[in-house]
């Protein structure tokens, strides 16, 4: 096992808090706080996942600086020293962004994608680390480049680029149409073609000619062959084998199964010189992913996902003995969904959401379970990343009250110091209270979680109006953070108290609490939703019973519906995104398969779920004011479900107000399109609250 004394930096990193260094424990007591407004959280700073040198010395993160503005939105390349001795400097300064960033074996040199000067599509960028100078194109690809990663001997590059289809014949080429003989033919916000993502490698020259691993092959010759779904482009998610003699990537043979059948996921091997790509596993029964190789390169690390006959299942973090072959699970008796993991030799450090937060937990090869490092650990943990030796650990982090920064983790007890305050001046400046807690018991006999969100210059002994808060997914949970998209301080700032439940079907509870859901889409989430409400009503004196409303976004939409259909709880309801039919939804969405297997088979079949547990069954009880929005290019929850609702609210009479974001796709992404949104929601709210 090794050394795991402290490491020679860390009481550095003490010292240096101590004297002024910013750290995430605490904020300013400045009587000056502002309530937040839209411009608040739309222009704090985003950090990406930080990227670190094989030595740890330093890290390198995305920072986006956003704008209202179209074209005023910043995207660079920032350089962080690990032990906190240096403040972040910028690395990059050119028009557009930098992604798919990764140190070279060295660490002398950065690798990173984007578009510059003449380029006509991203390409892949060195920039030399030892010394000034700027970044160095080493690709030119006709279609662009993703996923670049330098070989084990930094002398190779490998990429991905997504070829176009043969040329279409003379007739056609002014026809816009798009021809489809399988399912699916949309994704996300984006329609399906018959670009096919290949793998392939070339010296670190811009004029080396890049050789096509997968041209020719019977793999890609496949009618059901396909890269992993992205929501921009599909990807293989490759990476080197140690030795540098072969590529590993992640492929479907049977997409064009997906109206029907599962869609699975295997991890392949292909020689760097070519040839018919091998199945690195002959297990039928999972789906793969992620490939990643240990620093000592002894082993590859993947992600399992069982086929079931639930929908959801944990996600496993197998261990593969790369000489034996043989393989494990990672602590296979924790029972968290896992969002990410960094390991040195036998030790592993695992974020896992749970309980509303996404923690840090550590084990061994070996060990059944997990244990939990900081036990008054709070927030959200993201990208964690180690050093070779595995005495630096770095990672973002964020909590309610504080935006994202990248800390530095103590490998022993998960303690954490701040590397950056990209958003201190911003955030210590607004009125933003801590997210409270607080459980109760269904009549089903489950424990819900809740988090209690005050507004800005909070009084205790004043009555607030309520927001339900209906969270997405489902299969996800209300974090401890906020958000740039469906911020709960936003929500909460005219001076509303906001409660967001973790009801049934939500995650970081255990897997049977997330499957419960199954068979049981939107009674039993609905009915916690109100058991929420009651509860919070009966616990804290400064929640007006009386003022009441409901508001959620996707899943949270499709809540937000059946909360029209069952109930007259609430003064007022707002849904983004929400299906009104549940075999409308099927029928429509760019993904299928699992709405039937959730709802017990097809809607001709002898499930009662499609009709008994679908809002539009119920409208002729639709009955609550309520503002519906969509987006225009939303092909996950399409547009006509909105539509859809929106007729049912006419034909009753009912007070409504809908928005649809022409610009917009299943996310209301454009800054302007977001603070007329929150601007609407807000008057919504005033209107029937006030």
């Amino acid at each position: 096992m090794p050394d795991r004394r402290p490491h020679p930096l860390v009481p550095a990193l003490l010292t240096l808090a101590a004297a002024g260094l910013p750290t995430l424990a605490a904020q300013s007591d400045s009587p000056q706080r502002l309530p937040v407004t839209h411009a608040d959280v739309w222009l704090m700073k985003r950090l990406g996942t930080p990227v670190l040198s094989p030595d740890g010395t330093r890290a390198v993160v995305s920072v986006t600086e956003p704008s209202y503005d179209k074209d005023g939105t910043v995207r660079d390349l920032w350089l962080i020293a690990s032990d906190g001795s240096k403040p972040p400097r910028r690395l990059t300064s050119t028009p557009g962004g930098e992604s798919s960033v990764s140190f070279s074996p060295s660490g002398d040199r950065l690798l990173f994608v984007a578009r510059r000067g003449e380029d006509q599509k991203s390409q892949a960028y060195v920039l030399d680390m030892t010394a000034p100078g700027e970044a160095r194109r080493v690709t030119n690809h006709p279609e662009g480049v993703a996923n670049p990663r330098f070989s084990p001997d930094g002398k190779l590059l490998a990429f991905e680029s997504a070829l176009p289809a043969p040329e279409k014949d003379e007739v056609d080429r002014d026809v816009r149409v798009s021809a489809y003989e399988t399912f699916p033919i949309r994704y996300w916000d984006r329609w399906l073609n018959d670009r096919q993502v290949h793998l392939f490698v070339q010296p670190l020259t811009a004029d080396a000619e890049a050789k096509d691993l997968l041209a020719g092959t019977q793999l890609v010759q496949q009618e059901g062959f396909s890269a992993s779904p992205s929501r921009g482009q599909d990807s293989l998610q490759s990476c080197w084998t140690p030795d540098g003699n072969e590529l590993l990537f992640v492929a479907t043979t049977n997409r064009h199964h997906s109206a029907h059948a599962r869609v699975d996921y295997h991890i392949y091997r292909v020689p760097v010189t070519g040839g018919e790509p091998t199945r690195l596993t002959s297990d039928q029964s999972v789906s793969e992913s992620s490939p990643r190789f240990a620093a000592n390169g002894k082993r590859l690390f993947y992600d399992r996902s069982p086929r079931t006959e639930f929908v959801y299942n944990h996600s496993h973090l197998i261990a593969r003995d790369w000489a034996a072959g043989s393989s494990q699970r990672i602590a296979p008796e924790f029972d968290r969904p896992l969002a990410g993991f960094a390991e040195h030799g036998d030790e592993l450090w695992l974020i896992a959401t749970e309980h509303g937060r996404r923690r840090l937990f550590a084990t061994r090869i070996g060990e059944k379970s997990a244990r939990l490092l900081d036990t008054d650990s709070r927030g959200v943990l993201a990208g964690i990343t180690a050093s070779t030796s595995g005495e630096v650990l770095v990672a973002r982090w964020e909590d309610s009250t504080h935006p994202a920064e990248i800390v530095r983790l103590h490998p022993m007890s998960g303690k954490q110091t701040a590397l950056t305050a990209f958003n201190r001046e911003r955030a210590t400046a607004l009125d933003r209270a801590p997210f409270r807690e607080f459980w109760f018991e269904t009549p089903k006999g489950r424990r819900v979680h809740c988090w209690l969100v005050l507004p800005a210059n909070f009084d205790k002994t004043k009555k607030y109006p309520l927001l339900t808060w209906m969270h997405g997914g489902p299969h996800s949970t209300c974090l401890d953070a906020d958000h740039v998209r469906w911020s709960p301080h936003l929500a909460a700032a005219p001076g509303y108290v906001v409660v967001m439940p973790d009801y049934t079907g939500s995650v970081g509870y255990g897997e049977a609490f997330a499957r419960a859901i199954q068979g049981d889409p939107l009674q039993t989430p609905g009915d916690e939703l109100l058991q929420a409400a009651k509860v919070a009503t009966e616990r804290f004196p400064f929640v007006d019973a009386s003022r009441q409303a409901a508001l959620g976004a996707s899943y949270g939409g499709h809540l937000a519906n059946w909360m029209q259909a069952k109930t007259k709880h609430f003064k007022c309801l707002v849904g983004h995104a929400g299906l009104v039919s549940l075999e409308g939804q099927w029928a429509t969405s760019d993904v299928i398969h699992h709405r039937e297997v959730n709802n017990g088979g097809p809607p001709w079949g002898g499930s009662t779920i499609w009709r008994e547990q679908s809002p539009s069954t119920y409208a002729g009880d639709f009955a609550t004011p309520m503002l519906l929005t969509i987006g225009e290019s939303d092909y996950r929850v399409p547009l006509n479900q909105t539509i859809a609702a929106w007729s049912y609210l006419q034909r009753q009479q009912v007070e409504a107000r809908l928005l649809v974001f022409h610009q917009a796709n299943h996310w209301i992404m454009r800054g302007a399109d977001a603070r007329y949104f929150w601007r609407e929601v807000h008057a919504w709210l005033a209107r029937h609250l006030q």
